[in-house]
């Protein structure tokens, strides 16, 4: 138990008491269920499986990940074992231990209700995530792009599932887009939460030496993760916090510090993704970013999280 001297990490998603407010980024330590059981067996309080597909994907060709000065780019192409290999990992998952959440990404409507109603009618206290995020697909646009195909998609997931659920965003960069996307996510009861943000999408990063882009797969087009999108992601949080009170936000992008936590709870987030940074160091990081936080809370003289978050001054 905490004492007055060390600050309390616990936080609540969905009515459930964590142990703190950290989690795997989807897509990052989380495609195989050798990858999942270190998540479990890791300070990380909560755990998201790779966006799965209706099928067995290989992904992209290598190189496909580079790791950058202020982060990463990556056009992975959606690797993963199939839906199926998920949801038998998550019939044999401890819910007791910490939440388990499934991210899909299906590659059409039809794909995201077929995985949809098959992970209903196993009956599991999984977490629904809807991926609207996937940039690095050659040939297949973003839903969360495209404002009619996402209300279409939110539509028939929330009539199909009828439990809570909730969907991962691209970053948005206009106000305009901002409430437009609210008023969509609004407008579905059993929509509980918003992750924002996936990575920045169609970056290009240029060796100099080698005049050549770094990775192989859309001519060197790709995702980019890191030290390089906090501020937007930071933004997206906060933005979506002020505009979907009845949602629940969790922050991803950038964390690689306490301090880049505690930044994103104050925006709004309830939870904390850690992706780029995951990649590089492994599931040991959520042990030192749990340390982290709570020094930095401690300095601050917080003792709970319910202190600051959402909490962000402005000017």
């Amino acid at each position: 138990m905490p004492t007055s001297a060390t600050p309390d990490l616990g936080t609540e998603f969905l009515e459930r008491p964590l142990a703190n407010p950290l989690m795997n980024a989807a897509g990052v330590w989380c495609t195989l269920a050798a990858q999942l059981d270190a998540l479990a067996d890791s300070e990380a309080a909560a755990i998201v499986t790779k966006s799965c597909t209706l099928v067995r994907r290989d992904g992209n060709p290598e190189p496909r990940y580079r790791a950058l000065p202020l982060g990463s780019i990556n056009s992975m192409g959606l690797p993963n074992e199939g839906y199926l290999y998920y949801l038998d990992y998550a019939a044999h998952h401890d819910y007791d231990h910490k939440p388990l959440f499934v991210s899909v990404s299906g590659l059409s409507l039809d794909d995201n209700l077929t995985i949809v109603a098959a992970l209903r009618d196993v009956v599991l206290p999984a977490l629904l995530e809807i991926n609207l995020s996937c940039p690095n697909v050659p040939g297949k646009a973003q839903p969360g792009y495209d404002f009619e195909a996402m209300d279409e998609l939110l539509a028939e997931v929330a009539t199909a599932y009828r439990r809570p659920f909730g969907v991962k965003l691209p970053p948005y960069f206009d106000f305009a887009h901002f409430d437009t996307v609210a008023q969509i996510l609004n407008r579905y009861e059993h929509l509980a939460f918003i992750t924002c943000i996936n990575s920045v999408g169609n970056a290009l990063i240029i060796d100099t030496g080698q005049e050549s882009a770094v990775i192989r797969p859309k001519d060197g087009f790709g995702g980019l993760g890191g030290d390089y999108v906090l501020p937007t992601a930071l933004a997206n949080v906060n933005a979506f916090h002020r505009r979907c009170p009845t949602k629940t936000i969790i922050g991803c992008g950038g964390v690689r510090t306490g301090e880049h936590v505690f930044q994103h709870l104050l925006a709004g987030a309830t939870l904390v993704q850690v992706g780029t940074a995951l990649y590089e160091e492994g599931p040991g990081i959520f042990q030192r970013l749990a340390r982290e936080l709570a020094e930095l809370m401690a300095h601050k003289g917080y003792r709970r999280i319910d202190e600051f978050r959402g909490r962000l001054k402005t000017l």
